[in-house]
């Protein structure tokens, strides 16, 4: 978690600035690589998730991706972090295809991982949980960097957060690799490639409704992202180091908010308190277009109340698919785990590439000129506010919508994992008597 954590935020909104305003690189061709990319990535997950699910090594099944997945994103990151002026669209989106390979190598591997690890219902979203701690704390140390007094640039900064999430990589892959034990469910049919079974997981109502809410979970903070340097430099009139530190205390409210939502679904369910966080995380929105110019104090509960609210997303939906996961094994009778997260993945990494395509096309619609030093007009201002907040704040409602009636609650998973942990006793009885 700590290294794709590091990157993540680094990615998501010092990146697309650095090519826009440090390099040179045009927004339409910003966005317009990023978006690419993502398309181009579409069947990449979904391939991975059947080979994983089907892998058998004397290493394991998860752990040979990780160690797999380690050095195609070091160089990916390098190639990004690294890059030079005079770069254009096809040096942008060959590498970010090499760096969206190795996140999603890491991130299935992980995330169908952890699910084998924790298997009962609660026990899943405080594993997420304890995992979004970590997350935070690795992204709360790179949205540091910039508001450190040092000689380093707004450039340096961003070759910095590459070369530390390339330190980091090798370290924390090996020690999952080393230390955590991976265990491996039987299946109850043979290897096989059975078409029906993939068609009644695309178009399983659960997954369906899980695809759209991690689309519309990603699209609303990632809009806010793509955006949130310009927003807060020329609408709320903060240096990028004071908006690094609102950033910061936006993400480090997670580390009071990702174990309290866990705490909280434990007791009324996940799909009612993701319903409930992502109308108040809306309502915290909604209080931007009162907020006065530079007033860093006013700005910060607003940014803590988002930030809370906004931590229990991610680890909600992963607990989610890990239980439909368990409900499709179930059904059957083989692993899909990873499978299952590639699709839902794959929900993220489109809303992520619409993310860019939607905003940046939107400011440049209004007028808005990126580029350092530039001048804007008032109008251009205005709809930069306006796109800023008014996106993020629809697709957010429209996640939380998606789990209205939602029945796979904790007394259902209950029942679900009965039957497995019969199952799986039923099978592993006859290799234990040999």
């Amino acid at each position: 978690t700590i290294p794709v954590s590091a990157l993540g935020i680094a990615l998501g909104i010092y990146l697309p600035r650095y090519f826009a305003s440090h390099l040179g690189v045009g927004l339409a061709v910003v966005a317009g690589a990023f978006t690419l990319v993502r398309l181009i990535d579409i069947p990449v997950d979904p391939i991975l998730g059947v080979f994983m699910d089907r892998t058998r090594t004397p290493l394991g099944r998860y752990r040979l991706w990780l160690l797999v997945g380690a050095p195609i994103l070091m160089l990916a990151i390098y190639q990004l972090f690294m890059a030079k002026a005079g770069i254009g669209e096809t040096y942008i989106v060959v590498w970010l295809l090499v760096l969206y390979l190795g996140t999603s190598i890491s991130g299935l591997a992980q995330g169908a991982w952890s699910a084998m690890l924790a298997t009962d219902y609660n026990e899943r979203s405080r594993l997420f949980g304890i995992t979004s701690m970590v997350g935070v704390a690795a992204t709360v140390a790179v949205l540091a960097i910039p508001i450190i007094p040092t000689r380093l640039s707004e450039a340096g900064d961003v070759q910095l957060m590459g070369l530390i999430a390339i330190a980091l990589t090798p370290l924390c892959f090996g020690v999952v690799a080393w230390r955590v034990h991976e265990p491996i469910s039987a299946d109850v049919h043979s290897q096989r490639f059975p078409i029906a079974d993939y068609l009644s997981i695309v178009s399983k109502p659960e997954i369906l409704r899980l695809f759209l809410a991690q689309a519309c979970l990603t699209l609303g903070p990632g809009w806010m992202s793509a955006l949130y340097l310009f927003f807060f430099k020329d609408v709320l009139g903060f240096s990028v180091g004071v908006s690094s530190g609102l950033l910061i205390l936006y993400i480090a409210a997670a580390v009071v908010g990702a174990p309290t939502t866990a705490w909280i679904s434990s007791r009324f369910s996940k799909h009612r308190t993701l319903f409930v966080t992502t109308t108040a995380y809306s309502l915290g929105l909604c209080t931007i277009f009162f907020l006065p110019r530079g007033q860093f104090f006013i700005t910060a509960p607003v940014m803590l109340w988002c930030g809370f609210m906004a931590s229990g997303f991610g680890l909600l939906i992963s607990s989610m698919t890990a239980d439909v996961g368990d409900e499709v094994r179930l059904e059957q009778g083989k692993q899909r785990m990873s499978l299952i997260y590639s699709v839902i993945g794959l929900a993220g990494k489109l809303a992520g590439a619409f993310s860019f395509a939607l905003s940046f096309g939107l400011l440049a619609a209004v007028g808005y000129n990126a580029k350092e030093g530039a001048h804007n007009s008032s109008a251009a201002i205005q709809g930069l506010e306006y796109i800023y907040i008014l996106g993020p704040i629809v697709f957010v409602m429209l996640g939380g919508a998606c789990f209205i009636g939602w029945k796979l609650d904790a007394r259902r998973h209950g029942e679900i994992r009965a039957a497995l942990d019969a199952r799986d006793a039923a099978l592993l009885a006859p290799a234990a008597a040999e």
